[in-house]
């Protein structure tokens, strides 16, 4: 296969996975016009049409989909048998690609990356923070994080934090105006700060567990955000209840700028996990970012 047949079909892969041909000239750092000329000299020398197009979008043609799943997997393992190669140099070296969501990606992930980046030049991190519980394969990334409950079983999993726990709170202008709930069923009567998950489109329903009973509840407020970090800023603001990792809320419980209820209904989770396919395992730079991730439970002298 000639060099320029290679070229044209890894044009045509960067367009049926990104559904995009913006997106994809972004990615292989061409012209919109040049990516889409290259596509279509790819179709007239087949003489089937790849890609349906309209104004809106790009997806694949039925021929497109059998092309984009049988040529994929093996453009895949010829990368990984590149990035493999780093294994022979004398620094871990290569790119690797996570996705998290914003409450792991700013408190665990960042600060971690941050000591190890400056002892390895040559290691790049791709991070994308999103907390559409992303399918890892599908999207390229070479790890994802979840909390640990959330872990499929054909992944393999490290954790990378301690257990987690959610905290309920309010300002205390907020607690002025109205009496602290005693139950989680009297959040009802109290305006709350929404949380909607990209996964699903729906507001996230507050999760309690006590004696051993479970139970969730749908808020309503005048605010909904898809950052957790908005939702303790408004929250701090008094614009009503939040529901928000105990360890971003605990600086501003310990200088009273928010009070905290419905503490004894708030449960422990399995913390985040760091998951991924074993065949990225082999890689260098990629043990060695799993291995600064990894969570060391800390002892006492």
């Amino acid at each position: 296969m000639s060099g320029e047949n290679i070229n044209d079909l890894l044009a045509f892969l960067a367009v049926a996975r990104e559904r995009s041909f913006t997106k994809a000239a972004a990615r292989v750092g061409v012209s919109q016009s040049a990516l889409s000329h290259t596509v279509r000299q790819l179709e007239t020398r087949l003489g089937i049409r790849l890609l349906t197009r309209t104004t809106r979008s790009v997806a694949p043609t039925e021929a497109g989909e059998r092309l984009l799943q049988g040529i994929g997997p093996r453009f895949e393992e010829i990368e990984a048998a590149i990035q493999a190669l780093s294994a022979f140099r004398a620094k871990p070296a290569g790119t690797i690609r996570i996705t998290a969501g914003d409450h792991p990606g700013q408190t665990i992930l960042w600060p971690k990356l941050a000591k190890l980046l400056p002892n390895y030049p040559e290691i790049r991190v791709e991070l994308s923070i999103d907390n559409s519980l992303s399918d890892i394969v599908s999207g390229r990334f070479d790890a994802g994080v979840r909390l640990g409950e959330q872990v499929g079983k054909d992944m393999i999993a490290v954790r990378i934090g301690p257990d987690l726990r959610f905290a309920v709170v309010g300002a205390a202008s907020y607690f002025a105006r109205h009496l602290p709930p005693r139950t989680p069923q009297d959040l009802i009567e109290h305006t709350c700060i929404n949380l909607r998950l990209p996964t699903h489109g729906a507001l996230y329903a507050w999760e309690f567990e006590k004696d051993g009973r479970d139970l969730k509840v749908k808020v309503d407020g005048q605010l909904v955000f898809n950052d957790i970090f908005q939702v303790l800023n408004a929250a701090v603001a008094g614009f009503g209840l939040a529901f928000v990792p105990e360890d971003l809320a605990q600086p501003y419980v310990a200088d009273g700028r928010l009070g905290r209820v419905l503490d004894d209904w708030c449960q422990y989770w399995p913390g985040y996990h760091l998951y991924y396919a074993s065949r990225r395992h082999a890689l260098p730079a990629f043990a060695l970012l799993v291995d600064a991730l990894r969570y060391r439970e800390q002892t006492s002298a």
